[in-house]
């Protein structure tokens, strides 16, 4: 499986971005996806994550009521739509994939496939 993560840039404080994680190579129809970030000097963060039934989502504190997490049926890639954005977002977003019949997992460790990422830069 590999993964693309696109649709990071430059924003302003209070903006939103929506960012895309497309898949290919999936041999699965189970499988769930969760976005991390990387900020500089920091470690890998969860921010949110859905299921293999797309109803399922959990979400990073910090991002609760700002983001939200959904995926194509038809397609498959996965979006996170991120609201009120605040500087402390700025980060590399990456999507990763898990396969089977699972629940939304936050540990980084759960997930088998990682995208490159994508920049997402919000100033003040």
């Amino acid at each position: 499986v590999q993964l693309q993560a696109s649709g990071g840039g430059l924003v302003q404080t209070g903006d939103s971005l929506r960012l895309s994680c497309v898949a290919s190579g999936r041999t699965s129809s189970t499988y769930g996806t969760g976005w991390f970030r990387q900020a500089p000097g920091k470690g890998r963060e969860f921010v949110a994550a859905v299921g293999w039934r797309a109803v399922s989502t959990t979400y990073a504190d910090s991002v609760r009521g700002r983001f939200s997490i959904s995926r194509d049926s038809a397609t498959g890639t996965v979006y996170l739509q991120m609201n009120s954005l605040k500087p402390e977002d700025t980060a590399i977003y990456y999507c990763a994939d898990r396969v089977g019949p699972t629940s939304p997992a936050r540990r980084p460790e759960s997930y088998m496939y990682w995208g490159p990422g994508t920049l997402v830069t919000v100033s003040s």
